[in-house]
Parts: structure tokens; sequence; C-alpha cells
């Protein structure tokens, strides 16, 4: 798989570590929470989480610090707990690490997606990087706030003197 960010695909650099498998010595390294909870490594290395879409982000409180990535799964295109979970760790927790998008991703998805605080999202090695920044740019104007630093429409329009 590889990443789309910034309106391009980059290789990723973490090496997903099943259960029962070492740590890699200096190599990033994306654990799934319960190991992550479970041994709270402390490397020299950078370190990420995969959080599943039942989780809550207030898990990850103790060792936030210690994370340069947090993975959030869509399991179906229908399914928005990424979207909060994705805010809430922006947010609520501060957290200024990379947040991906993985598994049931669309392209429409792509602008609520950054909008909520997802810095990359993974997509096959052939993504078109063309639809998804298509996708990006087809609604200029927002109502409603993001953690980014864009004004939605109505305070644009309370500026602008219209009702």
């Amino acid at each position: 798989m590889a990443l789309l960010e910034n309106g391009a695909l980059r290789a990723d650099p973490y090496l997903r570590v099943a259960e029962e498998d070492a740590l890699p010595d200096g190599a990033p390294a994306l654990l799934t929470l319960a190991r992550l909870l479970r041994e709270a490594p402390l490397r020299n290395a950078p370190t990420g989480v995969e959080l599943p879409p039942d989780a809550n982000p207030l898990d990850l409180a103790p060792v936030l610090d210690r994370l340069a990535l947090i993975a959030l799964r869509l399991p179906k295109h229908k399914d928005g707990r990424a979207f909060t979970q994705a805010r809430t760790l922006r947010e609520r927790f501060g957290f200024r690490g990379e947040i991906r998008a993985t598994g049931h991703v669309l392209p429409d998805q792509y602008l609520f997606l950054l909008r909520c605080g997802v810095t990359t999202v993974e997509v096959s090695e052939d993504a078109d990087v063309a639809v998804w920044e298509a996708a990006r740019r087809v609604i200029p104007f927002a109502y409603q706030a993001s953690v980014g630093s864009e004004a939605p429409l109505s305070l644009l329009r309370r500026r602008l003197g219209v009702a």
C-alpha cells in the first residue's frame, strides 16, 4: 500500500508488527492497540498504533506523547467513527503526529478526513492521485469548523455582512 499525503503518493515507512513478532530495531513500527498498551515500548524509532473503530482515543492518553502515528481504520465507507477519533485526537488531546486513515476509504471522504485532522490516507499503489485531489477540491466552502485554519462559510458570511 502507498500513502496519499499533500497530493502525492509516498511509500509507507512503518512496518506492521504482529502480536507475536519482535519489534524491529531502529525502524518505524506500527503496533496493535493491545500490544502497545500491554508493553508500552520505549523505542529509539518512531512508533505508531492501529486504533480500532470501537476504541476510545482516551485509551491512548498514557502513551500519546510517545506516538508518531495513529492509524484509524474505516471498516466500511458508512462507518464514521474514524472521523470522530481523528478530531478528538487533534482537538481534545492536541496530538500533532501523523493520523492515517486506512481500510475502506473513498475519494469522496478525503476532504472531510483532512478537515478532521487526518494527514495521510492508505491507498493502493496504483491509485489515481488526480481523482483524490479532484474530490478534495470539489467543495470549496464549509459550514462547520475544522481542525485546520480555514474559516467556515458562516464566519465568512458574517465578516462580509451578508445573511
